[in-house]
Protein backbone atom coordinates (compact mmCIF):
# COMPACT_ATOMS: atom_id res chain seq x y z
CA UNK A 1 0.00 0.00 0.00
CA UNK A 2 3.03 2.20 -0.02
CA UNK A 3 4.21 5.18 -3.08
CA UNK A 4 7.44 3.72 -3.01
CA UNK A 5 9.38 1.84 -6.24
CA UNK A 6 13.16 1.66 -7.03
CA UNK A 7 16.42 0.05 -7.70
CA UNK A 8 17.88 -2.29 -5.64
CA UNK A 9 21.95 -2.84 -5.43
CA UNK A 10 22.72 -6.44 -3.44
CA UNK A 11 25.65 -5.00 -1.24
CA UNK A 12 25.74 -7.56 0.98
CA UNK A 13 25.52 -10.39 -1.39
CA UNK A 14 27.92 -9.19 -3.66
CA UNK A 15 30.01 -8.76 -0.95
CA UNK A 16 30.66 -12.37 -0.50
CA UNK A 17 31.25 -12.74 -4.67
CA UNK A 18 34.36 -10.00 -4.01
CA UNK A 19 35.79 -12.35 -1.76
CA UNK A 20 35.65 -15.45 -4.01
CA UNK A 21 37.04 -13.40 -6.79
CA UNK A 22 39.62 -12.16 -4.50
CA UNK A 23 40.44 -15.31 -3.25
CA UNK A 24 40.37 -16.89 -6.65
CA UNK A 25 42.95 -14.03 -7.84
CA UNK A 26 45.40 -15.57 -4.96
CA UNK A 27 44.70 -18.64 -5.13
CA UNK A 28 46.69 -19.64 -2.24
CA UNK A 29 45.37 -17.26 0.29
CA UNK A 30 44.08 -17.84 3.12
CA UNK A 31 43.86 -14.97 5.50
CA UNK A 32 41.47 -11.90 4.24
CA UNK A 33 40.85 -8.26 5.96
CA UNK A 34 38.16 -6.51 5.57
CA UNK A 35 38.01 -2.70 5.80
CA UNK A 36 34.72 -1.18 6.77
CA UNK A 37 33.16 2.51 6.27
CA UNK A 38 31.80 2.49 9.98
CA UNK A 39 29.15 0.68 12.00
CA UNK A 40 25.87 0.28 11.16
CA UNK A 41 23.65 -2.47 9.75
CA UNK A 42 24.86 -2.12 6.11
CA UNK A 43 28.11 -2.70 6.80
CA UNK A 44 26.69 -5.42 9.25
CA UNK A 45 25.30 -7.11 6.41
CA UNK A 46 28.23 -7.42 4.40
CA UNK A 47 30.75 -8.61 6.97
CA UNK A 48 27.85 -11.24 7.83
CA UNK A 49 28.17 -12.51 3.93
CA UNK A 50 31.59 -12.04 3.98
CA UNK A 51 32.04 -14.08 6.79
CA UNK A 52 29.41 -17.02 5.19
CA UNK A 53 31.60 -17.27 2.07
CA UNK A 54 35.08 -17.32 4.16
CA UNK A 55 33.90 -20.26 6.18
CA UNK A 56 32.73 -21.82 3.52
CA UNK A 57 35.89 -21.08 1.68
CA UNK A 58 37.90 -22.11 4.30
CA UNK A 59 39.73 -18.83 4.54
CA UNK A 60 40.18 -16.92 8.62
CA UNK A 61 38.35 -13.11 7.68
CA UNK A 62 39.15 -10.03 10.08
CA UNK A 63 37.65 -7.04 10.48
CA UNK A 64 41.07 -4.65 10.24
CA UNK A 65 39.17 -1.76 11.06
CA UNK A 66 37.67 1.60 9.66
CA UNK A 67 38.26 3.99 6.93
CA UNK A 68 35.84 6.84 8.67
CA UNK A 69 38.98 9.15 9.03
CA UNK A 70 42.79 9.07 7.62
CA UNK A 71 44.10 7.58 10.96
CA UNK A 72 41.74 4.70 11.68
CA UNK A 73 42.15 4.03 7.82
CA UNK A 74 45.84 4.01 7.83
CA UNK A 75 45.63 2.38 11.50
CA UNK A 76 43.69 -0.58 9.61
CA UNK A 77 46.62 -1.06 6.80
CA UNK A 78 48.85 -1.35 9.78
CA UNK A 79 46.90 -3.72 11.61
CA UNK A 80 45.83 -5.67 8.25
CA UNK A 81 50.28 -6.06 7.72
CA UNK A 82 50.83 -6.85 11.24
CA UNK A 83 48.06 -9.66 10.96
CA UNK A 84 50.10 -10.56 7.41
CA UNK A 85 46.60 -10.97 5.78
CA UNK A 86 47.39 -11.84 2.10
CA UNK A 87 44.68 -9.73 0.62
CA UNK A 88 42.24 -6.86 1.77
CA UNK A 89 38.12 -6.16 0.72
CA UNK A 90 36.47 -2.93 1.21
CA UNK A 91 32.53 -3.10 1.89
CA UNK A 92 30.37 -0.56 -0.28
CA UNK A 93 29.15 2.83 1.17
CA UNK A 94 29.57 6.39 1.07
CA UNK A 95 32.58 6.27 3.68
CA UNK A 96 34.40 3.94 1.59
CA UNK A 97 33.41 5.69 -1.90
CA UNK A 98 34.85 9.10 -0.04
CA UNK A 99 38.34 7.66 0.93
CA UNK A 100 38.54 5.75 -2.33
CA UNK A 101 42.00 7.28 -3.76
CA UNK A 102 43.23 7.02 0.26
CA UNK A 103 42.59 3.16 0.81
CA UNK A 104 44.36 2.80 -3.02
CA UNK A 105 47.75 4.71 -2.39
CA UNK A 106 47.57 2.48 1.08
CA UNK A 107 47.22 -0.77 -0.93
CA UNK A 108 49.40 -0.05 -2.97
CA UNK A 109 51.95 1.20 -0.38
CA UNK A 110 51.44 -1.81 1.88
CA UNK A 111 51.76 -4.05 -1.60
CA UNK A 112 48.29 -5.45 -0.68
CA UNK A 113 45.81 -7.24 -3.30
CA UNK A 114 42.40 -5.47 -2.98
CA UNK A 115 39.51 -5.51 -4.72
CA UNK A 116 36.72 -2.92 -4.17
CA UNK A 117 33.16 -2.06 -4.74
CA UNK A 118 33.15 -0.06 -7.52
CA UNK A 119 34.39 0.05 -10.97
CA UNK A 120 35.81 4.08 -10.00
CA UNK A 121 38.20 2.78 -7.55
CA UNK A 122 40.34 0.40 -10.35
CA UNK A 123 39.55 4.50 -12.63
CA UNK A 124 41.34 5.44 -9.78
CA UNK A 125 44.12 3.08 -9.55
CA UNK A 126 43.18 -0.04 -7.70
CA UNK A 127 43.62 -3.81 -8.17
CA UNK A 128 40.23 -5.03 -8.92
CA UNK A 129 36.46 -4.16 -8.76
CA UNK A 130 33.28 -5.95 -8.83
CA UNK A 131 29.85 -4.78 -8.54
CA UNK A 132 26.31 -3.62 -9.77
CA UNK A 133 27.00 -1.67 -12.81
CA UNK A 134 25.96 1.77 -11.38
CA UNK A 135 26.17 3.35 -14.91
CA UNK A 136 23.21 1.11 -15.97
CA UNK A 137 21.54 1.51 -12.65
CA UNK A 138 21.29 5.38 -13.60
CA UNK A 139 20.27 4.64 -16.38
CA UNK A 140 17.38 2.53 -15.05
CA UNK A 141 16.91 5.03 -12.55
CA UNK A 142 16.19 7.74 -15.32
CA UNK A 143 13.13 5.21 -16.79
CA UNK A 144 11.05 5.37 -13.73
CA UNK A 145 11.39 8.73 -13.67
CA UNK A 146 9.88 8.83 -16.72
CA UNK A 147 7.03 6.11 -16.00
CA UNK A 148 6.32 8.16 -12.90
CA UNK A 149 6.49 11.91 -15.15
CA UNK A 150 3.94 10.17 -17.45
CA UNK A 151 1.33 8.98 -14.48
CA UNK A 152 2.43 5.64 -13.72
CA UNK A 153 2.06 5.40 -9.92
CA UNK A 154 5.35 4.90 -8.15
CA UNK A 155 3.64 1.76 -5.96
CA UNK A 156 2.73 -0.05 -9.24
CA UNK A 157 6.16 -0.27 -10.69
CA UNK A 158 8.07 -3.35 -8.56
CA UNK A 159 11.56 -2.71 -7.35
CA UNK A 160 14.02 -3.65 -10.09
CA UNK A 161 17.25 -5.66 -8.87
CA UNK A 162 20.34 -4.96 -10.97
CA UNK A 163 20.79 -7.61 -14.20
CA UNK A 164 24.10 -6.70 -15.22
CA UNK A 165 27.43 -6.30 -13.24
CA UNK A 166 30.96 -4.99 -13.55
CA UNK A 167 34.03 -7.02 -12.92
CA UNK A 168 37.18 -4.59 -13.90
CA UNK A 169 40.71 -5.26 -13.43
CA UNK A 170 43.96 -2.87 -13.22
CA UNK A 171 47.16 -4.42 -14.91
CA UNK A 172 49.19 -1.35 -13.90
CA UNK A 173 48.13 -1.59 -10.35
CA UNK A 174 49.35 -5.36 -10.16
CA UNK A 175 52.61 -4.53 -11.53
CA UNK A 176 53.02 -1.31 -8.62
CA UNK A 177 52.66 -3.87 -6.10
CA UNK A 178 54.25 -6.68 -8.16
CA UNK A 179 51.56 -9.06 -8.59
CA UNK A 180 50.38 -10.80 -11.68
CA UNK A 181 47.10 -11.78 -12.36
CA UNK A 182 45.92 -15.68 -12.83
CA UNK A 183 45.27 -15.51 -15.98
CA UNK A 184 41.29 -17.08 -16.07
CA UNK A 185 40.78 -14.60 -13.17
CA UNK A 186 41.95 -11.49 -16.39
CA UNK A 187 39.84 -13.91 -19.11
CA UNK A 188 36.88 -13.08 -17.20
CA UNK A 189 37.14 -9.27 -16.52
CA UNK A 190 35.03 -6.67 -18.51
CA UNK A 191 37.82 -4.52 -18.64
CA UNK A 192 41.33 -5.11 -17.99
CA UNK A 193 43.23 -0.96 -17.88
CA UNK A 194 46.85 -1.60 -19.18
Amino acid sequence: GGNITGLASFADELAGKRLELLKETLPKATRFGVIIGGGGPGNELQVKSMKEVASALGLKLEVMGEASDAEKLVKAFQTAVRERVNGIITTSGSIIFGQRKSIIVLAANYKLPAIYPQTEFVEDGGLLSYGVDRRELYRRAAVYVDKILRGEKAAEIPVERPYKFAFWANLKAAKQIGFTFPPNVLVRAEKVIR
